[in-house]
């Protein structure tokens, strides 16, 4: 399915551990960015649903593209959703747009590569995928669910942690 939010979850915690060196909008974007191959393939019916967009090289070109748009998108975003205020705008700088599109993107063709068949994730120095059934794709969602809920009480602990007392 496109769009899974079960990637979320190791974004998730990936921004717990790395908070502002870390974009979970960014993230987000490269896992929409990853599935629109398959998206289309799913509206046409035609190719290979999990095709080059799920192998490392094509992951990485798609890593360059989610950084360049969202970077924009998101800093759009986080002020649209007044997560940011207008006279002081959040700003992910490129560094952390680039780490949080190509953690994204690989990450998306690791988890899609220990569930589905037909990623080869190598392509095109092997067609074969190693890391299908790595684990059982039940312990898989629960890995993915546990790490986004872990991430999530991770990071509020921290910014509870971080506020300043109100005088």
């Amino acid at each position: 399915m496109p769009f899974t939010p079960f990637h979320m979850g190791s974004g998730i915690f990936i921004k717990a551990i790395l908070q502002g060196s870390f974009s979970l909008m960014v993230f987000g974007w490269s896992q929409i960015v990853m599935d629109l191959q398959p998206l289309w393939v799913l509206l046409n019916g035609h190719g290979h649903l999990h095709g080059f967009s799920h192998t490392f090289i094509g992951g990485s070109l798609l890593a360059v593209v989610s950084a360049l748009s969202g970077k924009y998108f998101s800093e759009f975003g986080l002020t649209i959703l007044r997560i940011s205020k207008a006279s002081q705008p959040i700003k992910i700088s490129w560094l952390v747009a680039f780490i949080s599109a190509f953690i994204g993107c690989f990450s998306h063709v690791i988890l899609d590569g220990i569930m589905h068949s037909d990623v080869q994730p190598f392509y095109p120095i092997n067609l074969n995928n190693p890391m299908l059934g790595y684990v059982s794709v039940a312990n898989l969602h629960k890995f993915c669910l546990y790490t986004g809920l872990f991430g999530g009480a991770i990071f509020y602990l921290v910014q509870w942690r971080n506020r300043k007392p109100n005088k």
